[in-house]
């Protein structure tokens, strides 16, 4: 009896998660409806945001979602995968646990204050001794100058990605050094024995056999940083307009779009828009877990293959 109940509660949890991940999506669609008809799927590749002609396109949004979330990876990831390895495998005793504490405090600090801290704090240092420095050296420069070009004023998609790679670094270091520490210790002892270095051991035992988990941290770090709101929204400058591809120029993302206009937004046209900008979030945040879900199906199909 008592398993038939908690079948049926198991199930019954399942279900009601798949309805409102649903019913989610329902009410994205609906809402997003009146955009989608007058904008259709061209919405995407549009640059126009102008709220009082009723103008509207996702391009600028969607640029620098993807944008700050690849620098935010690009920085994250070898930061990340050094902690674990330092941590696992070269680290003291007595240094491991308050280090690993530490880092992982880090998650708990609110993302208001990573805003702050990044408008207030590391914008003005990185426009003073990156960006400022950057341009004298490349300015004039074909293609190069222009990846640097805007206001020193600290603020823009580099700093938005540099941010979101300090809040997402405790997630994939932890997840990391969960998944190193649980390889066989006959494995790396092995190797060891065999007269591998650390760093052989590392990539042709641990990360072999831990790369299912290390994969997972990887894309939890991501889906951390393509939904962060608040960071994002204090330090990537919040300008709906497509300027130039330059790393220092302000920009805007959906959720930092979503933060500042939707309580604002009056109904109608805008209202609409802001609801298919979230739309297409929840269609990235997909595609991602999908992608992340294909990667780890290859891995899976490619152990073994070789000897």
């Amino acid at each position: 009896m008592m398993d038939k109940l908690f079948g049926f509660a198991a199930k019954g949890a399942a279900l009601i998660t798949l309805s409102l991940l649903i019913g989610i999506l329902g009410s994205l669609v609906v809402g997003a409806w009146p955009a989608f008809e007058k904008f259709g799927l061209g919405f995407l590749a549009r640059t126009a945001w102008d709220p009082v002609q009723e103008d509207f396109g996702g391009l600028v949004m969607i640029y620098g979602t993807l944008a700050t979330s690849f620098i935010a990876l690009l920085i994250a990831v070898p930061v990340s995968f050094g902690i674990a390895l330092f941590l696992t495998e070269l680290s003291p005793s007595w240094l491991k646990r308050p280090l690993g504490t530490a880092i992982e405090l880090l998650a708990a600090v609110p993302s208001i204050v990573y805003g702050m801290w990044g408008l207030l704090v590391f914008g003005p240092i990185l426009a003073t001794y990156v960006q400022q420095p950057l341009q004298k050296l490349l300015t004039g420069v074909p293609l190069l100058g222009a990846f640097v070009s805007g206001p020193p004023v600290g603020i823009g998609i580099l700093s938005a990605g540099i941010i979101l790679a300090i809040m997402i670094i405790p997630f994939i270091a932890s997840v990391m050094r969960d998944v190193f520490e649980v390889t066989p210790p006959m494995l790396k002892e092995s190797a060891y024995a065999l007269g591998s270095t650390t760093w052989e051991v590392m990539f042709k035992v641990v990360l072999p056999f831990t790369k299912t988990g290390v994969v997972g941290g990887i894309m939890l770090g991501l889906g951390r940083a393509i939904g962060e709101t608040m960071a994002v929204t204090f330090v990537i400058g919040n300008m709906s307009q497509f300027n130039s591809l330059s790393l220092f120029e302000a920009a805007n993302s959906i959720t930092s779009t979503l933060a500042n206009e939707f309580a604002e937004a009056t109904g109608g046209m805008h209202q609409a828009a802001l609801m298919y900008l979230g739309l297409v979030l929840f269609f990235i945040t997909f595609v991602v877990l999908a992608l992340s879900k294909v990667l780890l199906a290859q891995l899976h199909k490619g152990e073994g293959s070789k000897s």
